[in-house]
C-alpha cells in the first residue's frame, strides 16, 4: 500500500530523507504542497481550502487509500482531508493536530505573517540570506543538519509569496471553524504524534483534539518540530507501529 508524506513549512520533500528509507510499507512517495518545492498552478491562490483539495487531487490518482502522513502544514492537510475525504486515506499520522482545538491560538512569531508589512519583511528576513546561512537558521531551530542544506536550497520567493498567502487565510477563528469537524477524522484511523519540545501548540490542545478525532496518541519525549530528523529510527519506529495495528488490508 502506498504512503504518502506531505511536508509543511518552511520545507521542501527533502525534509523526509533520514526517515523515508525506515519507512516499512510503501512504496513511499513524497507529496510537495504548491509552493514549497513543488510548481504553483495558475490561479492557485494558496488558501487552506486550496491546500485541501490538492492532496485530493494527488491521491484519487492512486486508485486506491493510501497511508498519509504529514507534518506541520503538511500534517494540517492530512487532517483536512481525513475528515472530508476519508475514502482516499486508509490511515492517517499528523503532528500538529493542535492547531484544529478550539483554544489554539497562532504563536507570535506566526502570527507575523499575517501581519501586512510585517509578514513581508519577515519572509525576506528568511529567504534573502545565503543559502549556508538559511540551513544553519533550520539546524539552530532544531532540523538536523543533514537536511537542513537542502531544504534551504529549495526557499525561494515563490515559496516565500506561499506562505504570506496561507497565514492570512488561516488566521483565526479560520482554524477552530475547520476543527468544529475533528470527530470525522475518525473515519479511518489516525495517529497524533506529540513531540514533547515542540511548543506550537499545548499540550492539552494536542490531546484534546486527538481524542476528537479518534486519534492513538504516541508522544516522543524530548523531541522538538523537526522529531523525524532528529531520531529517525524512533520516529519510523512509531509510524511503522501503528501501521502494523492498522493492518495492511
Amino acid at each position: 500500500m502506498t504512503v504518502c508524506l506531505v511536508h509543511g513549512n518552511p520545507e521542501t520533500a527533502a525534509v523526509w530523507n533520514r526517515l523515508a528509507p525506515l519507512l516499512d510499507r510503501g512504496p513511499v512517495v513524497r507529496l510537495s504542497p504548491p509552493g514549497f518545492g513543488a510548481p504553483v498552478p495558475p490561479r492557485f491562490t494558496a488558501t487552506v481550502e486550496e491546500y485541501r483539495r490538492w492532496p485530493v487531487t494527488e491521491l484519487e490518482r492512486f486508485g486506491q487509500p493510501v497511508h498519509l502522513v504529514g507534518h506541520d502544514w503538511g500534517g494540517a492537510h492530512v487532517v483536512n482531508v481525513a475528515m472530508t475525504r476519508p475514502e482516499v486515506v486508509h490511515s492517517w499520522v499528523c503532528d500538529v493536530i493542535g492547531l484544529f482545538d478550539q483554544d489554539f491560538r497562532w504563536p507570535d512569531r506566526v502570527q507575523v505573517w499575517a501581519t501586512p508589512g510585517a509578514g513581508e519583511e519577515a519572509v525576506a528576513a528568511m529567504i534573502d540570506p545565503p543559502v549556508t546561512e538559511r540551513a544553519a537558521a533550520l539546524a539552530k531551530k532544531g532540523m538536523h543538519q543533514d537536511v537542513a542544506l537542502p531544504v534551504a536550497e529549495g526557499q525561494n520567493a515563490v515559496m516565500g509569496e506561499r506562505i504570506l498567502r496561507l497565514y492570512r487565510d488561516a488566521a483565526q477563528p479560520a482554524m477552530a471553524e475547520l476543527g468544529r469537524n475533528l470527530e470525522r477524522a475518525a473515519a479511518r484511523p489516525g495517529l497524533s504524534i506529540i513531540a514533547t519540545e515542540d511548543s506550537y501548540a499545548s499540550d492539552e490542545q494536542r490531546r484534546r483534539a486527538s481524542a476528537r478525532a479518534g486519534a492513538e496518541i504516541a508522544e516522543l519525549d524530548g523531541l522538538g518540530h523537526w522529531w523525524f530528523t532528529q531520531d529517525p529510527q524512533r520516529g519510523a519506529a512509531t509510524i511503522n507501529g501503528f501501521w502494523a495495528g492498522v493492518g495492511r488490508e
